[in-house]
């Protein structure tokens, strides 16, 4: 490590709330060899032994930072500059990178990015769940994660917060590490539909005279706009999501949106009153159009609500269940349960070659958009309850309900720990786990080897390309005694 005396004070001791005995203080400049990468993509730097986290910064670099706050075990610091690079360094083709918290690593090669997820999971398995991976004939085979060959525009949704700017509407995103908003015209990996109709709702917005809702005062109409677009189908659907009921102009806006934007078969409006982050308010009506747009996965044809959980990416989203009907190992007469089922899109897929599944959920909203479509697709072998699935599935299996196959898809924090039991108790064949966290992912996984399973084999596959989070699919086997 070198200290850098580039101008007065500049790596000083400043003796204002310094941690006694750490090699550097806040406002020092130093030159650090980055040695990894932390799970939110920052670069992880060495100063004497001390740790220093650096935004932007890739492994095998040399940099140089000033040092922005000091903790105990660690603290965090800006790039300044590069003195050595690497090699998979790449110029992040988005303007507003740097202002933007939406992606982490468009600065670093993609396929290095497929490589680092990969990593990423190896190092949760190898930590958290003191997993072997595989360095021979022993251990959890890790495959190469599954990437893009296009890793752009990828997304259908988007969810663009609203505000003023000099007097002005504005949408764009939150800039990094606070809750300014940037105005935005284009998102890279958002699919070009869902940038035009923004950038047209906004500049209706504007004509119309509508105001934008301020977190601070609570005033102010229009909170977010929404925007989901059918890959397959080219279906799009617009929400405005706003701070009271009644919208000004509303008969005009929606004429001008029909007359610009033909491709929007939905316009909908909801209404939101509290004073949170959360985007959603409870009720959502239609203002004009259809309730639903439709899009496929596979074979299988969804309707999407203004509320409906849709993954994001369908191109991957379809290698990612078919990678998951795979490891189920179907034959045809297999009762499979799926604990996780959102609005039935795991569960069709299995549906498609298992003889009955079984999908529980603890959004009544979700259960009525499964039911809906495993209707519209036809697939009677589904059955579908509203409730935590460590009370319905025991309720099964009192009901004699035995599966060859439990599939778990559940939110970042994991699963529940009285799931992971009612599994243990149940005893299936094969439990296939998709994980959007690494971390709970381990966590599980070794409460269910200690139960008895044995994990064969993870892919992880990128859903969201430059950004740090990544899925995996896992074939977990019970052990025969």
């Amino acid at each position: 490590m070198k200290k850098h005396r580039s101008g007065p004070g500049i790596g000083r001791r400043t003796g204002t709330a310094q941690i006694e005995g750490l090699p550097v203080s806040k406002n020092d400049e130093v030159v650090v060899d980055i040695i990894g990468m932390s799970h939110e993509g920052e670069g992880v730097g060495r100063a004497d032994g001390y740790t220093l986290f650096v935004q932007g910064a890739l492994p095998g670099e040399k940099v140089r930072v000033k040092v922005l706050k000091t903790k105990k075990q660690y603290g965090y610091a800006k790039l300044l500059e590069l003195v050595e690079s690497s090699p998979y360094r790449v110029a992040p083709p988005c303007p507003i990178y740097d202002k933007c918290g939406g992606c982490q690593l468009q600065h670093m090669d993609y396929t290095a990015q497929l490589q680092w997820k990969r990593q990423l999971v190896v190092d949760n398995l190898e930590r958290i769940g003191k997993l072997q991976v595989e360095d021979g004939a022993e251990g959890i085979v890790v495959h190469p994660t599954i990437g893009m060959d296009e890793p752009w525009r990828y997304r259908n949704k988007a969810q663009v917060p609203m505000g003023i700017v000099d007097g002005g509407l504005v949408g764009g995103f939150y800039a990094r590490g606070s809750h300014r908003i940037v105005d935005m015209e284009s998102c890279l990996i958002q699919h070009e539909h869902n940038d035009d109709v923004v950038r047209r709702v906004k500049d209706i917005g504007r004509r119309l005279g509508i105001t934008a809702y301020d977190e601070e005062s609570g005033q102010g109409l229009l909170r977010h706009v929404v925007v989901k677009v059918g890959f397959r189908t080219g279906e799009m659907m617009i929400v405005l999501v706003t701070n009271g009921e009644r919208i000004p102009q509303v008969d005009a806006w929606i004429s001008a949106i029909r007359e610009e934007m033909p491709k929007v078969v939905s316009i909908c409006q909801n209404i939101n009153t509290k004073q949170t982050n959360v985007i959603f308010g409870d009720t959502t009506k239609v203002l004009w159009g259809r309730e639903v747009i439709y899009d496929y996965i596979g074979d299988v044809k969804f309707a999407i609500s203004a509320r409906s959980f849709y993954q994001v990416n369908p191109v991957q989203t379809e290698l990612l269940y078919s990678k998951t009907v795979e490891y189920a190992a179907l034959t045809g007469k297999e009762t499979v349960i799926d604990a996780y089922c959102g609005i039935g899109t795991i569960s069709l897929f299995l549906a498609q070659h298992a003889k009955q599944v079984y999908g529980v959920e603890i959004v009544p909203e979700a259960i009525e958009d499964a039911k809906a479509n495993a209707e519209l697709n036809g697939m009677s072998n589904v059955h579908f309850e509203t409730g935590a699935s460590e009370d319905v599935i025991p309720r099964w299996r009192e009901e004699g309900i035995v599966p060859g196959v439990i599939v778990v898809d559940p939110p970042r924090k994991g699963c529940d720990p009285k799931l992971l039991d009612t599994i243990l108790a149940m005893q299936p064949e094969r439990v296939v786990y998709v994980s959007c966290n690494p971390a709970t992912l381990a966590r599980d996984l070794r409460v269910l080897e200690d139960g008895g399973y044995r994990t064969v084999e993870v892919q992880p596959v990128d859903m969201f390309p430059h950004t740090v989070h990544v899925e995996c699919v896992v074939l977990m086997s019970r052990i025969e005694k």
